[in-house]
């Protein structure tokens, strides 16, 4: 449970330094209240703090180098083993508002059966605040089916408080395109206690039979106070499907604003078209963040095999589509000449378009019979199928210029060549219009080794996350489906510079399919939960399929703010879209509260996280969700968990 506000004249100006303050008149012995500072020393804005009436539990600060072991897998601890057989999808969220994250993973499409030894396919495990996770799918109604029993699944979820009654509400998507499953996408309610019921048949959220949502996002588009949904959709019938945009009436109903707000694009019917980004996605991860800083939040839908991914900047509730010239639908790399079948197609077919001084295959061998094993000389050279098969986009301020930028994750084969969009990060140039850069993960660090000819990324997933409190955020990709493939986690040492960090100091999971970021253990660190898929599995997987939880170690001697927001009358419930400034005077950092984001509707913690370096207390600004744009300044100071309530002070919690 939450602690009450700290008493403001325990915590007076003329406190001596490093004497504890109490909290309700209760000192601590080795915990957060030791050693906290209260005056004398000096802010991380170079502002006295003894000005200030800010608690702080002051630390050296931490930076992670090689030799540290960052993370340690603590999936038996919390019980993961016991309880699961294998998941992919994962979602962080407190269900029962206790200050705890909790999680809901999902393996499949399939319902659950709850028997000894059913097939199960998802679970929503409560954080027991003890280092375990209890399985509570059965008894809080998650996957209760609207035709009865508990035959739902949820292989797309996402959560936010959709009727802003103070609790955390789920959208349950279910991709469906043969039109064969009784069940639809549903929205459930949350009565306050983590048990959740079935919202409003009417809405429009579940009449689409035969959908295909392959992401989703919570997002205020509009800035009404209510939660809207993103959903992207992936492949109908055959052909790349419309992506969609629902309105929020704060009640739990939606209705689709998709055309309204100028979301509409076209079939694949012109290459023209299709490479100017108006035609639809084969989307697989959806995202929501406002990219040019004026308050209106932005929507992404990265596509799958090689198609545009889609940018749509927000205007003040309408939509502009800024897919291309953002530089987001593709990169610029446009030469396909090093492609392995492009290369046989030339060969074998040396008069046709731009073969001319095409060199032969360097590792296949093609003849007239077989022809070139995959590549379409007529479209294969169109700037739209020189992009990438891209899974996640990650929005956040990587660089710490108060710009959000993106982390893209890709499935990259050998034999394409430099033509094909690798994961790397694109920097936000700060353009009103929406633009980025791309340096290259030559210049970045973001690079990998790759043994023998043959080799595939198969970036699907990531998480942008500081795992070390330093104050720079750190990225880790998910890479998985095929030999060899695995997490890799890098470390920003500069920046714009990242280096790797080995498995055994890291995160050790080979074919890592899913994350999701949360301080579980609330020890003032970032922990990490990732999935581990089955497909094409060999000797490289691992015997058992279960999630696994890798605590981090880098708490102990760093500073870090926790800020848990709570918005006023006439902003979502969930503070979704709420832009938050943190700064030291050493640097400054922007993070925004996500309303989901990634392939099936990955989410993070909504409670942000911010390391602080070797600073011990910080200046906040919060840009609310609201009609206003309402800006609210605190004081905070490191080592505390803190509420920060639309037109209250700063309330400092306890880890």
């Amino acid at each position: 449970m939450f602690e009450s506000e700290v008493s403001r004249m325990a915590c007076m100006a003329i406190a001596v330094a490093l004497v504890a303050c109490q909290v309700d008149g209760k000192g601590s012995e080795g915990g957060p209240d030791a050693g906290a500072t209260t005056g004398g020393e000096s802010t991380g804005s170079g502002e006295d703090s003894s000005s200030m009436d800010v608690r702080a539990d002051c630390a050296d600060g931490t930076s992670w180098s090689a030799g540290t072991v960052a993370f340690v897998d603590a999936s038996e601890a919390w019980g993961l083993v016991d309880i699961m057989p294998v998941g992919i999808r994962l979602s962080v969220g407190d269900i029962d508002a206790d200050g705890w994250p909790d999680l809901v993973v999902r393996s499949g499409t399939g319902g659950d059966n709850f028997s000894g030894g059913g097939t199960r396919n998802t679970w929503l495990l409560r954080n027991q605040q003890d280092g375990t996770f209890a399985d509570v799918t059965e008894a809080s109604g998650f996957t209760t089916a609207r035709a009865g029993g508990t035959g739902r699944s949820a292989p797309v979820v996402i959560w936010g408080d959709v009727d802003n009654d103070g609790d955390l509400d789920a959208y349950a998507g279910i991709p469906d395109a043969s039109n064969e499953i009784v069940e639809t996408s549903e929205l459930l309610l949350n009565d306050g206690r983590g048990v959740f019921v079935l919202a409003t048949a009417e809405s429009a959220l579940r009449v689409a039979r035969g959908e295909m949502p392959y992401g989703a996002a919570f997002l205020d588009y509009d800035r009404d106070g209510n939660l809207d949904l993103w959903v992207a959709e992936y492949v109908l019938d055959g052909s790349p499907a419309q992506d969609r945009l629902f309105r929020g009436d704060g009640s739990g109903g939606f209705e689709d604003v998709t055309e309204a707000v100028g979301l509409q694009t076209l079939q694949w019917s012109s290459v023209r078209s299709i490479n100017q980004g108006r035609s639809h996605t084969q989307a697989w991860a959806a995202a929501a963040c406002d990219f040019n800083g004026d308050g209106w939040t932005d929507l992404l839908a990265s596509s799958y095999g090689r198609a545009p991914n889609h940018l749509w900047r927000n205007d003040a509730g309408v939509f502009e589509n800024q897919s291309v010239a953002s530089g987001y639908a593709f990169d610029q790399r446009v030469d396909w000449s090093d492609n392995e079948s492009a290369r046989c197609w030339c060969s074998l077919h040396p008069e046709d378009g731009d073969c001319s001084g095409v060199p032969e295959p360097a590792y296949i061998t093609c003849n007239v019979d077989s022809d070139a094993f995959r590549w379409n000389h007529t479209y294969d050279r169109e700037p739209f199928r020189l992009g990438g098969n891209s899974g996640a986009s990650i929005c956040r301020d990587i660089d710490n210029d108060g710009h959000i930028d993106i982390l893209t994750t890709e499935i990259v084969h050998w034999d394409v060549g430099e033509s094909s969009d690798p994961s790397e990060l694109l920097f936000n140039t700060g353009s009103g219009d929406i633009t980025f850069d791309r340096p290259g993960n030559e210049t970045t660090g973001l690079t990998r080794e790759h043994s023998g000819v043959t080799w595939d990324d198969g970036d699907i997933t990531g998480s942008v996350f500081d795992f070390d409190n330093d104050g720079w955020a750190d990225v880790y990709i998910g890479s998985t489906d095929y030999t060899g493939t695995r997490g890799l986690l890098y470390h920003q040492v500069t920046p714009r510079q990242f280096e790797a960090v080995v498995p055994a100091e890291g995160i050790d999971q080979p074919r890592s399919h899913g994350s999701a970021i949360a301080d579980f253990d609330r020890d003032g660190d970032l922990d990490i939960v990732v999935g581990h898929s089955s497909a094409r599995c060999g000797a490289d997987c691992r015997d058992t399929f279960e999630v696994r939880l890798f605590e981090n170690q880098m708490g102990v001697g760093s500073n870090w703010v926790q800020l848990d927001l709570q918005p006023g009358e006439g902003a979502n419930g969930s503070a979704i879209g709420a832009r938050v400034s943190v700064s030291t005077g050493e640097l400054t950092q922007v993070q925004e509260v996500g309303g989901g984001h990634g392939q099936w509707g990955n989410q993070d913690d909504r409670v942000l996280h911010f390391g602080l370096g070797t600073s011990c207390f910080a200046d906040v600004t919060v840009t609310w969700p609201d009609a206003a744009g309402t800006v609210e300044t605190f004081r905070v100071g490191s080592g505390y968990r803190w509420r920060l309530a639309a037109g209250s002070d700063a309330e400092p919690l306890l880890p």
